[in-house]
């Protein structure tokens, strides 16, 4: 058999050994993630899954990352599977499993495949009427699977060998295959013991292509084109369903051949080269780049690829777009206006064929440059005057290159890093459907690990921070070189424009001292705190320079309502949408 690596390359396997009395479940699933292009797994030990960790500790190609709690061990995994495609974490059952729910319920929202591992009770306590630790003290060990199964597209309780290398392979390939977490759980008492099954080396995954009905292809490319053809003024606007159908390329492909212009959405950023001559920026409603919006909502014909449209996205409801001049594109469906569907029809497959059918129309890309006005230049600041935001994001601006990737926060960093534009390679992340404060420190945690080619640059703000700041621990044991800025206005500045009140304002840190007191003097850990432009240029040499092979933590403090325009329309608008009355009964 042949396994797809996370980049989709064929992997050829090596000459498989013969019977092996070292074969275990342990080693199985150590080789398993090691195949399919995990090398570090993100892990909090507990007495269930120790025996576990002790095999992934033995396989010289894994590399075990000990994180502070369960949750940022969750995050981390979601962070390396947007670098490498996969990720994978290792806790404790319930107690550590109840814990990592949360990063695995968001890296389900994001198509994230995250093999999440469990050490499990042993296997002779299945089925008895016993009461087991770590557990809320009923004989009933289903709990913790009961809730795994909301948030993972498969699940399997491995506590009996003769079937166990089936369910491990049948829960990792559909992980791959659906681009969703899955839920394995391994018995303690399991990992060390020899079975036939586990004799041999393990025959690396071979996962089927998908292959497009031909018939509904071609109805579809037709349908489409003849739709698009006849429209005067079209665009493309690409959604972050583009990395679940690995579809970037082909995108890239049907762009060149229309030349129409090119939109992302916010959670599409980073999926497309915003260096592409028809790259107009990002389309998110009242709050988009400058004049993307007005070419999106005005044009007679819009292809949306890949999107995802919440209540976020669409800015509390209130996108001016119509499903009468919209083609929608998932990775496996096109939807012509209010006309006709075709299923079964994959994404690559669609956008390569209608790139063929395509006439060339720059008509809107041409509306565009007639109307662009290229940004203001911000008011030159007054000396010792407290540093502003736009000014930071400017200086941050000028340190992107392709060997960077951006990490942005939920908060007021979703609005100032979408107006960032991103050089060919710079990676780009953020967590816009689930929104959960914190994931960015375990993310870039993760990320950083699994992409040491490129030097992370992560912007969060002080409340984010708060809720997972431990694992900046982690990030200097494992040598990582990222910029963290902490942005530091007082509170929930997102949420104060959503709706405010006391609750949103939180406990000053002195976050400096923090990260000093976790560095310790071990490690390579460099800090300070900015409070004006000229000390901001000082400290971005230095980690760029002098410091550049440490991890560089810049503390940014900035006043309380400095926020950029484009969070106080968003939060006007999602505040409406939230507070509608009642529909009349």
């Amino acid at each position: 058999m042949e396994a797809a690596n996370h980049m989709g390359a064929v992997v050829h396997p090596a000459t498989i050994p013969a019977c092996q009395s070292s074969g275990s479940l342990g080693r199985h699933i150590a080789r398993r993630l090691v195949q399919i292009g995990v090398k570090d797994v993100f892990s909090v030990p507990g007495d269930f899954n120790l025996a576990l960790l002790d095999h992934l500790l033995a396989e010289p190609e894994l590399n075990l990352v000990g994180c502070c709690n369960e949750l940022n061990a969750g995050y981390a995994a979601d962070g390396y599977a947007r670098a490498r495609g996969v990720g994978a974490c290792v806790v404790t059952f319930t107690v550590g499993g109840l814990s990592v729910l949360n990063a695995i319920a968001g890296a389900y929202s994001e198509n994230l495949p995250v093999i999440c591992i469990v050490g499990g009770p042993n296997s002779n306590d299945y089925g008895t009427n016993r009461i087991l630790h770590h557990t809320i003290g009923l004989p009933d060990f289903t709990q913790e699977l009961r809730c795994f199964q909301t948030i993972t597209c498969t699940q399997a309780v491995v506590n009996y060998l003769d079937d166990a290398h089936e369910q491990i392979d049948t829960a990792i390939s559909t992980a791959l295959k659906e681009c969703k977490p899955a839920y394995i759980s391994i018995s303690c008492n399991l990992p060390g013991l020899p079975h036939p099954t586990f004799a041999r080396e393990p025959v690396p995954f071979s996962l089927a292509p998908k292959l497009s009905n031909q018939l509904g292809l071609e109805a579809a490319v037709e349908a489409t084109a003849e739709f698009l053809n006849k429209a005067v003024k079209p665009v493309l606007v690409a959604g972050p369903k583009l990395r679940v159908a690995k579809a970037q390329q082909a995108f890239v492909e049907l762009a060149d051949a229309c030349e129409y212009p090119i939109a992302v959405m916010p959670s599409g950023k980073g999926l497309v080269p915003e260096q592409h001559p028809h790259f107009i920026g990002t389309y998110w409603g009242a709050v988009s780049t400058g004049f993307c919006g007005e070419i999106v909502e005005s044009a007679d014909a819009y292809v949306f690829i890949g999107p995802i449209f919440n209540d976020y996205s669409s800015v509390g409801y209130s996108l001016l777009i119509k499903k009468e001049k919209a083609v929608i594109v998932q990775p496996n469906r096109v939807t012509i206006g209010n006309g006709p569907s075709f299923g079964w029809v994959f994404m690559k497959d669609f956008l390569t064929a209608l790139a063929k059918k395509l006439k060339k129309n720059s008509t809107a890309m041409e509306n565009y440059r007639r109307i662009y006005v290229p940004p203001g230049i911000a008011f030159k600041h007054e000396k010792d005057e407290l540093l502003r935001v736009n000014i930071l994001f400017k200086h941050i601006q000028g340190m992107l290159t392709g060997d960077t990737a951006v990490i942005a926060e939920t908060g007021d960093s979703w609005f100032n890093c979408q107006k960032l534009r991103l050089p060919g390679n710079c990676g780009y992340e953020f967590q816009m459907q689930y929104g959960s404060i914190g994931w960015s420190v375990g993310a870039t945690l993760g990320y950083a690990q699994a992409a040491k080619y490129k030097r992370v640059i992560a912007c969060i703000g002080d409340g984010s921070f708060q809720v997972t700041a431990q694992d900046v621990s982690t990030m200097i044991r494992c040598e990582q070189r990222s910029i963290i800025f902490l942005i530091n206005n007082g509170g929930y500045t997102i949420e104060v424009e959503i709706h405010d009140g006391p609750y949103n304002v939180i406990k000053n840190w002195d976050y400096t001292g923090l990260v000093n007191a976790i560095h310790n003097g071990e490690g390579k850990c460099w800090t300070t705190r900015v409070r004006t432009e000229d000390e901001l240029t000082e400290a971005i040499a230095t980690a760029t320079g002098a410091q550049k092979d440490s991890l560089c933590f810049i503390e940014v403090v900035v006043h309380r309502d400095d926020t950029s325009k484009e969070l106080l329309e968003w939060g006007s608008r999602v505040a409406t949408a939230n507070s509608r009355p009642p529909n009349p009964q």
